[in-house]
C-alpha cells in the first residue's frame, strides 16, 4: 500500500474514533439534562402557597402562605398580630423586631418558613394575665416614647439587651440599643426604662 493510501485510511480511523467517543461522551448528559427535565417538571410551583406552623407567643399558628412572607406580615397580615411595625421593611430602623428563641430579630427581612420550629415572642406576648411586663411597666414610668411607633420594637429589643447582658452602663444601653430607631428621639428616656427594667428581668 502507497504512503498516501495509508495516510487516508488513519485519517479516517481517526475520525470515526472521534466521532465514536463524542457520541459515547453525549449519551450520559444527554440521560442527566432528561432526568433534569423531569424533575423540574414535577417541583412545586414556587407561586403556590406553602404550609406552615409557628409557634407564637406559646401557641402553635398554622397557616397557608406564599412562601416568600416575612414573619412581619405573617404575625400582621395573617395573625392579626399588628403590634409588630413594619418601618423601613428593610432591616434599618428596628421597628418590626420580635424574639426567636430569645434572639432579637428584624422580622422585616427573616422568612416564615426559616422561623418554624422556633418560638417567636412578640409585644402581644410579653404581659402576663393583666400584669404588664417589667419592660413595658418601665417604659410607661420614664415617658420613654412619643409617637409610640417605634416603641414594641424598642421593648423587643430592650428586653433581649437586658438578658444578653449588655444593659451594665448608659454606654452599653446605648451601644446595643442603637440598631433601634426612635424618631421622636426619646433616647435618654428609654435608657432609663431599660436601667429600670434591668435588674427585675434578671431577677426573674
Amino acid at each position: 500500500m502507497s504512503d498516501k493510501s495509508s495516510s487516508k485510511a488513519s485519517a479516517f480511523d481517526r475520525r470515526a474514533f472521534m466521532v465514536g467517543a463524542a457520541g459515547s461522551a453525549l449519551v450520559p448528559i444527554t440521560a442527566r439534562a432528561a432526568a433534569g427535565d423531569t424533575s423540574a417538571s414535577v417541583a412545586q410551583d414556587p407561586a403556590l402557597p406553602v404550609e406552615v406552623t409557628l409557634h407564637v407567643n406559646g401557641k402553635d399558628k398554622r397557616l397557608s402562605i406564599d412562601p416568600r412572607t416575612t414573619v412581619l406580615d405573617a404575625l400582621r397580615e395573617h395573625l392579626k398580630l399588628t403590634g409588630s411595625k413594619k418601618g423601613c421593611d428593610h432591616g434599618q430602623c428596628g421597628a418590626c423586631t420580635v424574639l426567636i428563641d430569645d434572639r432579637r430579630v428584624v422580622s422585616c427581612l427573616t422568612l416564615a418558613l426559616a422561623a418554624e420550629g422556633q418560638e417567636i415572642t412578640t409585644i402581644e406576648g410579653l404581659a402576663t394575665d393583666d400584669r404588664l411586663h417589667p419592660m413595658q411597666q418601665a417604659f410607661i414610668d420614664n415617658d420613654a416614647f412619643q409617637c409610640g411607633y417605634c416603641t414594641p420594637g424598642q421593648i423587643m429589643s430592650a428586653v433581649a439587651c437586658v438578658k444578653e447582658g449588655h444593659a451594665n452602663s448608659e454606654a452599653d444601653i446605648r451601644e446595643y440599643m442603637s440598631g433601634n430607631i426612635c424618631r421622636c428621639a426619646a433616647y435618654p428616656n428609654i435608657v432609663a426604662a431599660v436601667k429600670q427594667a434591668a435588674p427585675e428581668i434578671m431577677k426573674g
